[in-house]
């Protein structure tokens, strides 16, 4: 047991088995189970969290049913071999490790016209109008769900996880608005709950006494007319009564106006409410949602808020999190900072999720880090996202490695970024690079403007420049006029802005500065009650779905602000699949007007002069903040190009086309895993 952490290395009764301590590694829809050689990746995936020191694993959903939706699917005697190949390896890997199968059966969402669900009600995001299920179809259903549990423990699995949440199909028969029957699948709660219930019964039945059973609930489904805490507590309790092991909380469907796992929602933001259901049973918790440091897991395990705490993402951004937080090695955590970009957004548009600080993640059998044959001699001239994922690459393989920076400090664009409100997870990025750098020996130079002669004195086997990106200036007439601004000196304070602004380009950086410049307060990343107000949440009373009658209060800095594209397509249309909406719903809540198809004719003291759907049009602005893009920063490697040096760009200075540290922290690493 961990002096620091006495409550995670607690062991814990789940059933009839123990579990060592009480983090749980989530589910994850990876879309490894679909590839080619599945068994070896998804097996290479899940050994390497194993040994990292998790009490529990639990997998990506398999469908029980032709009709559960794209994805792999757990039907018969056939696909059991797969399965059973995961398990052993992660068995042999760390026989104290429990493996639990989601099972997860889409309903409504699933990717397939054959889609299914108690009532022909069609969900706002989903593709397909679902087919209302006759008694039969019911039955056939629920005869699955226990088929692919039985499956699942032929296949070796210690026990399965039916999910039971989010708008999947039997979601969609607890909640009344997409649940229209008058039989006695529907209409009065007894009957909406029943579907549930006799899937746990015949799942029980079928797999025995000991395995282990977990039921994922909507404890709050941040859905107007969702769920009542009354249904939600009688669901719970009929649920124990039915023989579930283990209670597991998920918050949201996926439909919801609610943001639960973006950055901008503050760390254990909804273990309240697993503490307040927790009360209500006598079988073990589980809560989730940005928990992403042991000291956050170690602190809602003591309130009471849970048993176990559950950690999805962190396990992409690092699989040996457990480990180093037992060792005390708490800083060398390469932490989750809840961007979602290369994990739930890949998820969404049919990529294999990986992880944006960590892109080994999902690829274990593609990109190693393996020591390097012949030791190096490396200078890498910057020190923003791309340098140091280069740098901490390079000197994990044993290369010597020198690290240089004009400033004086690392992080590049990151210190930027850390200074958006909802985006104060960057400053644990460059918290684990800064502490990687010493961990690994790398020589850091700051302050220090590289050149020919820096290169030549220091006697380097390979060079790298990852010297960034400089902002991009429109060629507009006026656009050095004294109200005309740039991004950096107004996240950095250096530029004041006025009550009336304009913003020359809504990409990303775009809508961070329009963030910046209009909130107004606390940011709701740090304080779970701005959070609340600002979405419309009450977590003291608990009305259906936690959020029904509820009117967000969103506090505004005051300013006018226009936020301003050349392009045609939709304002945001770039920006995450699953939070762009939550910036765009953000600024609109705070009066942002947004416009597209904006040409930029100049820029004087009147204002910004443009021209909108064919119309001249004058912006009558204080400040003109430009984000128009960036282009690559290359002067260094050009002038070692021109001396006869040969060195290799990564990054911005690579590729400076929207700025994307998804892409310059993949590439550089990449890239020094083979140098």
């Amino acid at each position: 047991m961990s002096a620091r952490y006495p409550h995670i290395f607690s062991p814990l009764k789940v059933g009839s088995t123990t579990i060592k301590n009480r983090i749980l590694m989530g589910s994850m829809h990876t879309g490894l189970e679909d590839v080619e050689n599945a068994a070896e990746r998804v097996s290479a995936y899940f050994v390497e969290r194993a040994k990292g020191g998790v009490g529990i694993i639990i997998t990506g959903g398999i469908g029980p049913h032709p009709t559960a939706g794209s994805g792999a699917k757990l039907l018969g005697a056939e696909d059991v071999a797969m399965h059973r190949q995961v398990t052993d390896a992660v068995h042999a890997a760390a026989d104290d490790v429990k493996i639990v199968m989601q099972i997860l059966h889409s309903g409504p969402l699933a990717r397939t016209p054959a889609c299914v669900a108690p009532s022909p009600v069609k969900s706002r995001i989903a593709q397909y109008q679902p087919a209302g299920l006759d008694e039969a179809g019911i039955e056939e259903q629920i005869a699955a769900f226990a088929n692919c549990a039985r499956l699942a423990q032929e296949a070796g699995y210690d026990g399965v996880e039916i999910i039971g949440s989010a708008g999947y199909l039997i979601s969609t028969f607890l909640v009344s608005k997409t649940n229209l029957r008058t039989d006695r699948w529907g209409g009065e709660w007894r009957n909406r709950m029943r579907f549930p219930l006799e899937i746990v019964r015949r799942t029980r039945a079928a797999v025995g006494p000991d395995f282990i059973l977990v039921f994922r609930i909507s404890a709050m489904d941040m859905l107007q007319e969702g769920l009542s805490w009354e249904e939600v507590v009688s669901l719970a309790k009929a649920l124990e009564a039915e023989g579930v092991d283990v209670i597991s909380t998920h918050f949201c469907w996926h439909e919801s106006f609610v943001p639960t796992i973006a950055t901008m929602v503050p760390r254990a933001a909804f273990t309240q409410v697993t503490g307040r259901l927790r009360k209500e049973l006598s079988i073990p918790l589980i809560t989730s949602n940005r928990i992403n440091m042991p000291s956050v897991a170690e602190e809602v395990l003591a309130r009471g808020d849970a048993d176990i705490v559950s950690m999805a993402r962190p396990m992409l951004a690092d699989p040996d999190l457990v480990n180093k937080a037992a060792q005390g090695r708490e800083d060398e955590i390469n932490t989750c900072i809840g961007c979602n970009q290369a994990c739930l957004d890949h998820t969404f548009t049919g990529q294999l999720t990986t992880c944006l600080v960590n892109p080994r993640a999902c690829r274990e059998t593609e990109l190693t880090v393996a020591p390097a044959d012949a030791k190096r001699k490396i200078a890498i001239v910057g020190a923003g996202p791309a340098g140091l994922a280069y740098a901490v690459t390079a000197a994990e393989r044993g290369h010597a490695v020198t690290l240089f920076d004009a400033n004086d400090e690392i992080g590049g664009q990151f210190n930027y970024a850390k200074r958006i409100p909802g985006k104060e997870e960057f400053y644990e990025t460059l918290r684990y690079y800064r502490r990687m750098i010493d961990v690994l020996g790398i020589e850091l130079k700051l302050g220090v403007r590289v050149d020919v002669d820096t290169v030549r004195a220091g006697g380097f086997d390979h060079v790298v420049v990852a010297t960034g990106i400089t902002p991009r200036t429109p060629q507009i007439p006026g656009i050095d006029h004294g109200k005309v601004v740039s991004y950096i000196d107004v996240i950095t304070g250096q530029a004041p802005v006025g009550q009336k602004v304009a913003i020359i380009g809504a990409g990303g950086i775009g809508f961070d500065v329009a963030e910046l410049i209009t909130h107004a307060g606390k940011s709701s990343a740090l304080d779970v009650n701005v959070f609340a107000k600002e979405w419309g949440i009450d977590f003291t009373n608990h009305p259906r779905g936690g959020v029904t009658g509820v009117t967000p209060e969103v506090a505004a800095s005051g300013r006018e602000v226009m936020l301003l594209q050349r392009k045609e397509t939709p304002v945001g249309q770039g920006l995450g699949r699953t939070t762009g909406w939550t910036h765009r719903m953000t600024l609109q809540r705070r009066g942002v007007k947004m416009m597209r198809g904006v040409e930029y004719v100049g820029i004087d003291d009147a204002g910004l002069h443009a021209v909108v759907g064919g119309q001249p049009e004058l912006f009558d602005v204080d400040t003109v903040i430009v984000c128009a893009g960036q282009d690559p920063l290359r002067t260094l490697h050009d002038a070692l190009d021109e001396a006869g040096i040969s060195s290799e760009l990564v990054g911005g200075a690579f590729e400076a086309a929207e700025l994307d540290a998804k892409r310059a922290i993949k590439q550089a690493t990449e890239s020094a895993a083979l140098v």
